[in-house]
């Protein structure tokens, strides 16, 4: 038993780094000013809705939110198929596609008891 459980922390950390990865690697390509490589993070309906919500393609419309700069990964939290990643000034969420993690909300601010809001999130 004591084996299971040292695996799935070890699967869990894992999967913590992997959706903080990209957490950061979306927030960089925000921040180096590369549309492309920060759509190519998000989930299919975020980009979708970005790009509704913009009247333009993503890659353009995600230059023009006010994301943070990525900043150090405080906490990396995975529910099943769902991920949290705190970091400094932001709070990122993702989910698990077949390609691996994809961000489905940026840009977000705790506000107690209330859902966060978030500058960029799916449908």
């Amino acid at each position: 038993m004591a084996v299971l459980t040292v695996a799935g922390c070890s699967s869990a950390t894992a999967r913590g780094e992997a959706a903080a990865a990209v957490a950061v690697r979306m927030l960089t390509a925000v921040t180096e000013k590369d549309g492309a490589a920060a759509c190519a993070a998000l989930a299919p309906d975020t980009a979708a809705e970005l790009e509704q919500s913009a009247a333009k393609p993503c890659a353009e419309a995600i230059l023009d939110e006010n994301l943070p700069q990525p900043g150090s990964v405080s906490a990396s939290d995975v529910y099943g198929q769902w991920a949290q990643v705190r970091l400094s000034g932001d709070t990122v969420f993702l989910a698990v596609f077949p390609g691996g993690w994809r961000v489905v909300a940026a840009g977000c601010t705790a506000r107690g008891d209330r859902p966060y809001d978030c500058a960029i999130q799916g449908g």
